[in-house]
């Protein structure tokens, strides 16, 4: 088990910024990939951003590159997403997620450990 917590989820106004947090807490983990994913109400979880553990290589969903950067500390065992001009539509609830298959980092469903998730409500 890799338990994950995630954290700096809020209410920020309509172009404003937040920074999201994601550890794996216990022992230090490997996983291939580190992602973000997102849920709005009535809507299925979508991929937001991952980063490979390995050489940081990062991908972006459309509807965030430009506006978003992940970053990781591998001494803290944390993820980061900051998350910059959010509009109204980035609400959700954000989950990151670990994955230990070299591949597919944008499919949620090659991901098998998962955080609580973390809200974001961004207001128009």
């Amino acid at each position: 088990q890799v338990p994950l917590v995630e954290s700096g989820g809020g209410l920020v106004q309509a172009g404003g910024s937040l920074r999201l947090s994601c550890t794996a807490s216990g022992r230090a983990v490997s996983p291939y990939y580190w992602g973000w994913f997102r849920q709005a109400p009535g809507k299925e979880r979508e991929f937001v951003t991952a980063i490979s553990w390995v050489d940081e290589s990062t991908y972006f969903a459309d509807s965030v590159k430009g506006r978003a950067t992940i970053s990781r500390d591998n001494a803290k065992n944390t993820m980061y997403l900051q998350m910059n001009n959010l509009k109204p539509e980035d609400t959700a609830i954000y989950f990151c997620a670990t994955s230990f298959v070299h591949i597919y980092p944008r499919d949620s469903n090659k991901y098998d450990h998962w955080g609580q998730g973390t809200q974001v409500t961004v207001s128009s």
